[in-house]
C-alpha cells in the first residue's frame, strides 16, 4: 500500500496541472482533450508498427517519390477523406458519433457531434472533418506505397479519377445552368444572333 500511496502523492500535481491546463484552454467549453490525446496514440502507436513492420521486413524506403505519383496520392487522399467525412453513403460509418443536419452542398451532408467531450466527441470530430481524415488517409496511402506501391497506385487512381470526375460534374452543372451566359442573358462571344462583342 505504502508505494500506491507515494504514486498517488507524487502524480497529484501532475493531475492537478492537467486539469489547470484544461480548464484555461477549454474555458468552459466540452472539448475532448483527453479523447483527442488518445487519437493522437493511436495514430503515433500505429505509424511506428507500421514503420517497424516495414523495417523488419527489409523493405526500403523510396529516395524519391516521383512528381506523378506524389499528385496520384494527394488528389487521391483528397477525394478519398472528403468521401468518408461528407458523403451520404459513408453515413453510416458517422451516425454512431453524429447527428444529420442537412446537406451542405452537392452530394454532401452536414452532420454535428452527437456529445459532447469523451472519446465519442474526438471519432465524430476525426469523422466528420476532411481535413482531420486527410492525415489518416494520407497516411495509409504512404504506408501502402511503401509496402504494395502497385496496389496502393491503383487505389489512389481510382479516388483521383472520382475527383477528377466530380469537377467535371460541377462544371457540366454551371454550363446547364447557364455559367456561360453573361449577365444580361444573352451568351458571350459566338452568339447565336452574330452580334460583336
Amino acid at each position: 500500500m505504502a508505494i500506491t500511496d507515494e504514486v498517488q502523492r507524487l502524480g497529484e500535481p501532475v493531475r492537478r496541472w492537467v486539469r489547470t491546463q484544461k480548464d484555461e484552454y477549454t474555458q468552459g467549453e466540452p472539448r475532448p482533450l483527453g479523447a483527442d490525446l488518445g487519437a493522437m496514440s493511436v495514430y503515433v502507436s500505429l505509424v511506428g508498427a507500421a514503420a517497424t513492420a516495414i523495417r523488419v521486413s527489409g523493405r526500403q524506403l523510396p529516395s524519391r517519390i516521383p512528381l506523378g505519383d506524389a499528385v496520384l496520392l494527394t488528389i487521391g487522399t483528397f477525394r478519398l477523406a472528403r468521401r468518408i467525412a461528407k458523403d451520404p453513403v459513408t453515413a453510416p460509418v458517422r451516425a454512431p458519433f453524429t447527428s444529420y443536419q442537412g446537406t451542405s452542398g452537392e452530394a454532401e451532408v452536414a452532420e454535428e457531434v452527437r456529445e459532447h467531450g469523451g472519446v465519442k466527441h474526438a471519432v465524430g470530430e476525426l469523422l466528420t472533418c476532411p481535413f482531420c481524415m486527410a492525415q489518416w488517409v494520407g497516411t495509409g496511402f504512404v504506408l501502402g506505397y511503401v509496402t504494395a506501391p502497385r496496389a496502393t497506385r491503383l487505389a489512389a487512381l481510382t479516388m483521383t479519377m472520382v475527383a477528377g470526375s466530380d469537377v467535371l460534374q460541377f462544371l457540366y452543372d454551371g454550363i446547364q445552368n447557364g455559367a456561360l451566359r453573361s449577365p444580361g442573358g444573352q451568351e458571350e462571344a459566338g452568339s447565336l444572333s452574330g452580334q460583336e462583342v
